[in-house]
């Protein structure tokens, strides 16, 4: 076969693999909020929220969810806005936290939807340790009330998700949407929806190779223990953190900055 032809045979292929894509992608955009289709499930994927409670999260370093600060609400997981949180007979509000799954994954596809509001910040971490993020200094979990001495914030590598015109965190390339977090960049050509509408993000850890995408694009992708990665994390605020960049399996979690967010239609699947 000629080079000309093979070359036209490849484009087609492609062409053909991309509708397919777009085709499952459509199918799955126009699927009801937090479920999954019969080809979503065939492949492998689960649902992480099942749009009515909060089965299968709690709060980092407690034992259940801090309401207070996360509600389910219109089938979304919804951060309330710390100036919204109730205070206690103290007078002073009640202590929040990250909210976090109870499973752990190794090597693992994420996707799920989020919406901002005005110079909001926040952000989806993994690769987490409750341990070492300072929530479960034993086997005793707290209750949803804030405990003295224990950490409720995960710290883990973070998918920024924030308002980069309004926030003053999104002057700082790092800290824009799609980065992962003081370490890395997102592509220039990413397209971040307009706040209050739904962006889709989409996450790939498979042994040390990572990738973030926002809206259909890649917009990071990684190696870990590369040059790059390495001088990334030497140069970022979690440099004092040896084990910081070590791969493990963690659990997945959403973060509270004290702004309002909303989170839903989230899935996993494994990876080999």
């Amino acid at each position: 076969m000629s080079a000309r032809r093979i070359a036209v045979s490849a484009a087609l292929a492609l062409c053909a693999v991309s509708q397919l894509g777009s085709a499952q992608g459509a199918t799955a955009a126009n699927a009801a909020p937090n479920t999954l289709t019969a080809a979503e499930r065939a492949a492998g994927w689960r649902l992480l929220f099942d749009g009515h409670s909060f089965a299968g999260w709690r709060g980092l370093g407690y034992d259940s969810v801090p309401t207070a600060h996360w509600k389910v609400e219109n089938g979304t997981i919804k951060k309330i806005a710390n100036k919204d949180v109730a205070k206690g007979a103290d007078g002073k509000r009640i202590p929040g936290g990250d909210l976090m799954t109870d499973s752990t994954f190794g090597n693992f596809e994420l996707e799920w939807d989020w919406k901002m509001t005005p110079a909001g910040n926040s952000g989806l971490k993994y690769n987490v340790s409750e341990e070492l993020s300072g929530g479960q200094p034993s086997n005793v979990l707290r209750p949803a009330t804030g405990s003295a001495g224990v950490s409720h914030s995960a710290i883990g590598f973070e998918y920024q998700m924030i308002d980069d015109d309004r926030h003053s965190d999104g002057k700082l390339p790092t800290h824009r949407s799609g980065a992962l977090y003081d370490m890395l960049v997102p592509s220039a050509d990413k397209h971040l929806a307009p706040v209050g509408e739904w962006n889709h993000s989409r996450i790939v850890f498979v042994g040390n190779h990572g990738e973030h995408w926002l809206n259909g694009v890649k917009v990071v992708e990684y190696e870990l223990g590369s040059p790059r990665v390495d001088s990334a994390f030497t140069h970022s605020k979690f440099h004092t953190m040896p084990w910081y960049p070590q791969r493990r399996t963690g659990h997945i979690v959403l973060q509270d900055h004290g702004d309002e967010v909303y989170f839903r239609n989230m899935k996993i699947r494994t990876r080999g």
